[in-house]
């Protein structure tokens, strides 16, 4: 069975779909009016500094100010370049922005947050979690600019491997060929669809996101905070450059806009999978078509039903996500604890499953 995108974009809303085998592993929704703030670049002010919390609170222009923890915040760049712990990172990385190498150091050589942050400072800053709730946003000083074959890392320098590239020789051969091409500041994230390409790709992925590092700098020097100095790219193009990897077969989208954009920028970097880019015409909604819209409806309530009768139900809170297991309507036949054995092994697949679709993570 192929493996596909689907997207239904309409002008109030885009959703995007991957499906395994005809079954959907990742889903993504964004509303025209609630645009995500997660990879957006700011220049903020320091509002608020807490010794005690080893954080501090910075005004970027949105609703409520935003979260900073004290590992989250660079001094200056000279101090991670040279830091040996940046290079000590383990490079099975995967490819996701916000997942990076931190160059982190320990609590003793780490200083105190009063001493490296004062109230007014102005400061740039990168969105890594969403506002949930009561809290807003969190956000790093340790800016990722992803690309399609790299995510840069201005701050840190390491160069980690996607760990979904098994083949040792490859990962030798894609460390080495960065180490090469790259000079400057920071490090670079080897992203999985690396893996085969020539020296010529992988050095123009690394221009481009060096450049856009000094035109970011350059902006942030000119922009008054609070401002917004780059915002993420919109759900198409991030869908291109983050999904749209070797192993779809296909990309199919019902809206002629859409398509239209798609194959720019596809056309722009990788022009070999044009032909992957398809147009679906067919008067059935497409997420019907692919028998997508049964599956989220079933998929992303809160109670999700198990085949045995069971359900589990999940609730997203600020601090945690609980899964809750229940047996329902399957009363079993010997006796309890055979029953309660059958719907934990149910609810085990079911969860893991869920946790890839809802793209959960922290406390579960």
């Amino acid at each position: 069975m192929p493996n596909e995108l689907v997207i239904n974009a309409t002008l109030g809303e885009t959703r995007v779909a991957r499906l395994e085998n005809s079954v959907v592993t990742k889903l993504a929704i964004e509303r025209a009016r609630e645009g995500g703030v997660v990879g957006n670049i700011y220049k903020g002010k320091v509002v608020r500094v807490l010794p005690g919390m080893q954080a501090a609170f910075i005004d970027v222009g949105l609703d409520r100010t935003v979260f900073m923890h004290a590992s989250d915040v660079v001094r200056d760049l000279s101090t991670f370049e040279n830091d040996e712990s940046a290079e000590a990172v383990d490079d099975t990385v995967v490819e996701d922005a916000g997942q990076k190498p931190r160059g982190r150091r320990s609590r003793t050589q780490r200083e105190a947050i009063e001493d490296v942050l004062k109230e007014g400072r102005e400061i740039l800053v990168q969105v890594e979690k969403e506002p949930m709730g009561t809290k807003g946003a969190r956000v790093t000083s340790h800016v990722s600019l992803p690309g399609r074959y790299l995510v840069y890392l201005p701050t840190v320098k390491h160069v980690g491997v996607s760990r979904r590239i098994g083949d040792a020789a490859e990962r030798m051969r894609l460390k080495k060929l960065l180490a090469e091409l790259h000079k400057g500041p920071g490090g670079f994230i080897v992203r999985t669809v690396s893996a085969g390409m020539s020296e010529h790709e992988l050095e123009a992925d690394i221009d481009y996101l060096t450049e856009l590092w000094i035109r970011i700098e350059d902006k942030a020097v000119e922009a008054k905070a609070p401002s917004l100095v780059l915002p993420e790219l919109d759900v198409l193009s991030r869908v291109v450059r983050d999904w749209f990897s070797p192993d779809i077969d296909r990309f199919v989208l019902d809206s002629r806009e859409a398509y239209e954009q798609v194959r720019r920028f596809v056309g722009s970097f990788m022009p070999d999978a044009l032909d992957r880019v398809q147009l679906h015409e067919g008067s059935e909604p497409i997420f019907d078509a692919f028998g997508i819209e049964i599956e989220i409806t079933r998929a992303l309530g809160q109670k999700v039903w198990l085949k045995s009768g069971g359900y589990i139900i999940v609730e997203q809170t600020e601090a945690l996500t609980a899964i809750d297991v229940n047996t329902g309507r399957f009363v079993g036949r010997r006796n309890v604890e055979d029953t309660i054995l059958k719907t934990n092994l149910e609810a085990v697949k079911e969860i893991v499953y869920q946790l890839r679709l809802r793209n959960l993570g922290g406390i579960i």
